[in-house]
């Protein structure tokens, strides 16, 4: 699949410089996943690996310009969320309850042009009569591309912002 997503775009895989990843929030299972492949990539292609911010990849998946909010359903009623103004990060990804995301978004100004984007965007959509959804997937792989190429060149780890749902056993054995 890989060298045939190459081959559509019309690069070799010698031609590829560095493997940009998705580092999350998102599934553990899919993070692990995709952590795993893109290194393995990268091992084998002798290039850097580089992880990119689900949340921000998603919000760059979007040509516009002022306040966007990236959001991924985390489940139980949470969402990850991430505010963007313009490419800048207004704050940290956040594991929020529905309401209290909303409410946040609300005072950073998300009353008039607010684009929301990803998975999770429908689940505020009610909130913000004036918001534009942009109900993607996943991000674009234009913009994990563009980002991962200023990326700095450090191993990517995975960005987990809730808790496993596994536990081990309790009283051992």
């Amino acid at each position: 699949m890989t060298r045939e997503v190459a081959r559509a775009a019309g690069v070799s895989m010698a031609g590829v410089e560095r493997i940009g990843v998705t580092i999350g929030p998102g599934s553990f299972t899919g993070l692990r996943v995709g952590l795993a492949f893109a290194k393995g990539l990268a091992f084998a292609l002798g290039r850097p690996c580089v992880g990119v911010g689900a949340l921000q990849a998603l919000a760059a998946s979007v040509s516009d310009t002022g306040l966007r909010a990236a959001v991924i359903d985390a489940g139980r009623g949470h969402v990850f969320v991430q505010l963007f103004d313009a490419e800048q990060a207004i704050g940290a990804p956040d594991n929020l309850p529905l309401a209290i995301a909303a409410a946040r978004l609300a005072e950073a100004g998300g009353q008039d042009g607010l684009v929301l984007v990803g998975p999770g965007a429908p689940l505020l959509a009610g909130v913000f009569a004036g918001a534009r959804i942009v109900n993607l997937t996943a991000p674009a792989p234009a913009a994990v591309a563009l980002l991962a190429a200023s990326a700095a060149i450090v191993p990517p780890r995975p960005l987990y912002l809730r808790a496993p749902d596994a536990r081990p056993k309790s009283g051992g054995g």
